[in-house]
């Protein structure tokens, strides 16, 4: 059968995603979730359509003020049914395997864990352009001020 799914950062709006027989269950959606993406194409599609639909229900007669209310109220039960399926991400292969899938490539991933396993969760990670060929890791203590 075939689902749409959107994916990459907008890379690729939508497509036929065919699921064969012999992957069905955990490797399929394993597969599903490493093509999702981090979302970005699917937030703006949402911002988008509320923005559209909220512009031709106020031009019809509706009290913005009523939409907006909504809009809130549907944010908290979003918001509510998102925690409650949220998984902690806590060891380094899990913070690994989650950046590689939102950088798409699983060397970034594992770069972007140990710099999280070096800064620890309140330290500050900056990735900057280089001309240098490869990737790598700087770990400056301390702080900066820039001006």
């Amino acid at each position: 059968y075939q689902r749409w799914c959107v994916h990459r950062q907008g890379d690729r709006a939508g497509g036929p995603v065919r699921e064969d027989r012999r992957r069905a269950g955990q490797g399929s959606r394993q597969e599903d979730r490493r093509r999702a993406g981090d979302g970005t194409t699917t937030a703006t599609v949402l911002a988008q359509a509320l923005v559209r639909e909220g512009l031709r229900n106020v031009a019809a007669g509706a009290n913005p003020l009523g939409l907006k209310r909504g809009i809130e109220k549907a944010v908290e039960k979003v918001t509510e049914t998102l925690l409650k399926s949220a998984k902690e991400v806590e060891t380094k292969d899990q913070i690994a395997a989650t950046a590689a899938i939102s950088a798409g490539d699983q060397s970034i991933g594992d770069l972007i864990a140990e710099a999280m396993d070096k800064v620890g969760n309140e330290g500050v990670i900056t990735v900057e352009e280089s001309n240098t060929f490869g990737l790598q890791l700087e770990l400056n203590r301390g702080y900066a001020v820039r001006q």
